[in-house]
């Protein structure tokens, strides 16, 4: 059997005397499309802080392609591949979206584990632009930007660090169907390149689009864990995500 890409096992994430994330158990394989769905609260964005390394976990273990990241910083974590997005974007306002791109690339690891060159680095953050639609804006300063190219700036600096591992937080949202459409597109090339995404998302219709799996959350814990479908209509999940009305 072949070694899963992310294990996760007995995650709990506490805030003083809160608990928010309780006992997560999380596999991955490597190319699969992980949705994580759940209401306001569930532990969503702090699961994907705690993989990220932006929090470390309470208690519990995590390992990447076999490689402990109990002690990993969420520099390391990058350059072995594990790279996340925010829900609001974060581009270094000052900079050309070129150089947001291209700062990205330079933290991604080299050959051995070693340092990217100056040429190295310029192909994989022309390479993300490109993918994103992001080229003809390559000189525009990122402060000028709106939200949906901030949206795929966001995306396109994570693309630059070469990810294995994908993990997008909302990046849908405040977006309308059509600019929702345009990212859906975005990632479906990101799965034909192999890479593995969890996506967190409100916009299910959207979501699923392509996710070939659905993790629902609640209370910090999973509630469900399957193909969309049968996801959405489990019983916890229509109770706790929406509101008790049907799937």
């Amino acid at each position: 059997m072949s070694t899963p890409l992310l294990h996760a096992a007995g995650i709990i994430k506490r805030f003083g005397a809160l608990t928010v994330l309780q006992n997560v158990n999380l596999t991955l394989d490597a190319g699969e499309a992980v949705g994580v769905v759940g209401p306001n609260g569930a532990g969503k964005t702090t699961l994907m802080s705690v993989l990220a390394g932006a929090h470390p976990p309470s208690a519990g273990k995590m390992h990447f392609h076999g490689q402990d990241l109990s002690r990993m910083a969420a520099a390391e974590r990058c350059r072995l591949g594990i790279v996340r997005t925010h829900q609001v974007p974060r581009p270094f306002g000052g900079m050309t979206v070129f150089e947001n791109a291209y700062v990205a690339a330079s933290l991604a690891a080299g050959p051995q584990g070693g340092t990217l060159g100056q040429q190295e680095a310029f192909a994989l953050a022309t390479d993300a632009l490109r993918l994103c639609g992001m080229l003809d804006l390559a000189n525009r300063r990122a402060d000028s930007l709106g939200l949906l190219d901030r949206k795929r700036l966001e995306l396109a600096r994570a693309v630059s660090t070469s990810p294995r591992l994908l993990l997008l937080d909302e990046i849908g949202g405040g977006l309308t169907d059509g600019e929702a459409d345009v990212l859906v597109e975005i990632i479906r090339e990101l799965r034909r390149r192999q890479i593995t995404i969890v996506w967190i998302e409100h916009i299910v219709h959207v979501l699923v689009q392509v996710a070939e799996r659905l993790i629902c959350m609640d209370a910090g814990r999973i509630i469900a864990d399957g193909e969309p479908r049968a996801v959405m209509a489990h019983p916890e999940v229509v109770g706790a995500y929406l509101g008790g009305m049907p799937a």
